[in-house]
């Protein structure tokens, strides 16, 4: 599978061309790329990024996160806002992906509220609400429906770190070309040796101040369980991802035709 080289401003860059389908296709590299938020992105520093000629960016973000990170785009690069946690934060139980600096910074209050077992178990319900929720559908279905218009261009999705809200669309969006279910829980993975070197000086700031390593962990990583919770919140509510996409998502089976017709090789 490709992955970009590394960017030095832009934190967990990845492309998901190469990553191989069914049939012996792959994704098409440069047109569809994940990353974490884009607050330190300086284009005359980071060739990397110039090279890559984007020309769409979805910022998965919450109100608050962009507030205090807005993303910095190279010029002429069309932003769409799509907050996949609006309606989850509206219902009062805010998601720890959008609280890792608050709670990475008390080990009293995370151990209160996300120790034994409590942060998978938030984490779980964060991703099946990426499913069930109004907010999350509208997100995910601009990221399709963007995807499959060629007038898009080289697209890049992200959220804060780039592994939660931005890895289930990932998910999506491979499922949809062909990957197995093994390719995509790698792709999915594949993203924490990054996020846990961009999170390393918080989490031992935590550890040493008496912080769980393992709250830590639970917080900052991706886990195989997480996934499989909206994976299976798919299977209940839709019996397939072909479904979730045509009847939730509300895509219809023209653009993800285009889309398949536009990503791969």
């Amino acid at each position: 599978m490709t992955t970009t080289t590394p960017s030095t401003t832009v934190a967990n860059l990845r492309d998901l061309g190469g990553t191989p389908l069914a049939d012996g296709r792959t994704v098409r590299p440069g047109l569809v790329l994940r990353s974490g938020q884009l607050d330190r992105l300086d284009v005359d520093a980071d060739p990397v990024v110039a090279a890559l000629g984007l020309r769409t960016v979805i910022d998965f973000r919450t109100d608050a996160e962009r507030a205090d990170h807005p993303d910095r785009l190279p010029q002429g690069v069309r932003l769409l806002i799509e907050d996949v946690l609006a309606d989850k934060l509206s219902s009062g139980k805010i998601p720890a992906a959008t609280q890792l600096k608050d709670l990475l910074s008390d080990p009293a209050m995370a151990e209160e509220h996300l120790g034994g077992g409590k942060v998978q178990a938030l984490f779980a319900d964060t991703y099946r609400s990426f499913v069930s929720t109004a907010s999350a559908q509208a997100a995910y279905r601009t990221l399709l429906t963007e995807l499959a218009d060629p007038q898009a261009g080289p697209l890049l999705f992200h959220c804060t770190a780039g592994k939660d809200r931005t890895g289930w669309g990932a998910t999506v969006v491979l499922a949809l070309l062909g990957a197995d279910d093994e390719t995509l829980m790698a792709e999915y993975l594949s993203v924490n040796p990054a996020v846990k070197q961009a999170f390393a000086p918080m989490i031992e700031g935590f550890t040493v101040a008496g912080g769980n390593p393992d709250i830590a962990l639970g917080l900052i990583g991706v886990f195989p369980e997480y996934l499989q919770a909206a994976l299976d919140e798919v299977s209940a509510r839709y019996g397939s991802m072909e479904k979730y996409v045509r009847e939730g998502l509300g895509v219809p089976d023209e653009a993800v035709e285009a889309l398949r017709t536009r990503l791969t090789a």
